[in-house]
């Protein structure tokens, strides 16, 4: 099997924006995913399989020059499953010589304690899933140092954008509620300020992850605006954007989550993470802006692209 340049594993939100990050660019890409189907366009060649395998991670990154990590299991199912599906992309990459960026988020560091979450900041995770995080970030940069693979990470925070939808805390709850004139729901308090990450910026943030010769061996914040604001803020832009002259906004209060846990797996998972959205957390990312020249697209400019996609769904 002789691959494209650039494989993608996984075609979800953020893998199909690190697609066209690298469409624009002229590349030829392959998309991995368990069932072999994406919404892609037809020259786009999806590949289903087990990507916890190294044998088929191996196989399906053959020839390639770089290989991107952004699968992403289950919320309820990362202990059991995201070690190994690290480990045998991991694997692929160290077969083939590509070099690898794996996509994260921020959990790994815990609670910003009143200041900007930057890469150096220490893991200091007191949940199960930072602390799962901060071990698998270490593997990677172990093997990094180690010389075995050529490695670099690409970190995003909570993300909103075009294919959101639920999981975005605003995506599906907000937009759709919004341009309907009804109550948007959103986690936590709405009125901390917060950083939010565009699904297209960290697409092209992975992508330039992947071509800029200084990215490996370090962690990179994936470009967010600056202008940090609050939930409730960029909920009243949306709003104002889908034409409605007020604002409705309820925050879903903790003991709804736990009670929904009990049933959920899912939403079981979130309780843990709601430490996220009690105090300012605000994600530094200067240094991919100032250093690798990859800058945010402006919030309110986001929004309205995220509205559009929305409407013509």
């Amino acid at each position: 099997m002789t691959a494209p340049r650039h494989v993608v594993f996984g075609a979800g939100a953020v893998g199909l924006a690190t697609l066209d990050a690298l469409r624009r660019r002229g590349e030829q890409v392959r998309m991995v995913n368990r069932s072999g189907r994406a919404d892609v366009p037809p020259d786009v060649e999806v590949v289903g399989g087990d990507a916890s395998d190294p044998e088929f991670t191996v196989s399906v990154t053959h020839g390639a020059s770089v290989i991107y990590q952004v699968l992403n299991p289950p919320y309820a199912e990362w202990t059991a499953k995201f070690p190994p599906l690290q480990a045998a992309v991991l694997a692929a990459a160290e077969a083939g010589g590509a070099r690898l960026v794996s996509m994260e988020n921020v959990y790994m560091y815990g609670r910003p304690a009143g200041r900007p979450l930057t890469e150096d900041r220490a893991y200091d995770a007191h949940t199960k899933k930072g602390r799962l995080r901060g071990a698998m970030a270490r593997e990677l940069l172990e093997a990094h140092r180690a010389g075995r693979v050529e490695v670099a990470i690409g970190r995003a925070s909570d993300y909103f954008g075009p294919r959101g939808g639920a999981q975005s805390n605003l995506g599906d709850r907000v937009i759709r509620p919004a341009l309907a004139g009804k109550t948007a729901s959103v986690l936590g308090d709405p009125d901390q300020p917060h950083t939010y990450s565009y699904i297209p910026d960290i697409g092209e943030g992975l992508a330039v992850l992947g071509e800029h010769p200084d990215a490996p061996g370090a962690v990179w914040h994936l470009p967010n605006d600056p202008d940090t604001r609050t939930t409730r803020q960029l909920v009243d832009i949306v709003y104002r954007l889908a034409g409605k002259d007020k604002t409705r906004l309820r925050a879903l209060p903790p003991a709804l989550l736990r009670g929904i846990g009990v049933f959920s797996g899912t939403v079981r998972e979130l309780v843990e993470m709601e430490y996220l959205f009690e105090e300012p957390f605000v994600v530094d990312s200067s240094a991919i802006a100032e250093r690798l020249g990859a800058r945010a697209t402006p919030v309110e400019q986001a929004l309205a692209e995220t509205l559009e996609s929305y409407r013509m769904q």
